[in-house]
C-alpha cells in the first residue's frame, strides 16, 4: 500500500499558508481539507497540493511527515516558489 506525504499551501487574506500530512488517498484528503472537514488548522481556506511524495510504507511516510513539518527552511522555498510560479495569486 502506497502512502503520499504532501504540502497544502493556500493564499487566505493576501497572507500564504501551509500545511503537511501524510494519507493513503490524497484526492480524497484533500477534498476533506476543503470542504472544512480535514484538520482544525486548515479550516476556512482553499487548498491546493504544491509538492507531494509517495512512500511504500506508513512508518516512512510519517517519518518523512514529522521531517517535512519542521524544516522551516524547504517549506519557505516551496512559498517562494509558489509566488514566483502565481504572481501570489490562488484561485
Amino acid at each position: 500500500m502506497q502512502y503520499c506525504v504532501y504540502l497544502l499551501i493556500s493564499n487566505h487574506k493576501n497572507k500564504i499558508f501551509t500545511y503537511v500530512g501524510y494519507s493513503k488517498n490524497l484526492q480524497n484528503r484533500l477534498n476533506l481539507h476543503n470542504i472544512s472537514r480535514g484538520a482544525k488548522y486548515t479550516r476556512g481556506r482553499k487548498w491546493i497540493v504544491f509538492h507531494k511524495e509517495i512512500f511504500n510504507s506508513k512508518s516512512k511516510a510519517m517519518s518523512r511527515e514529522y521531517k517535512l513539518k519542521r524544516d522551516r527552511k524547504f517549506r519557505n522555498f516551496l512559498k517562494e516558489k509558489f509566488m514566483k510560479k502565481n504572481n501570489n495569486l490562488l484561485y
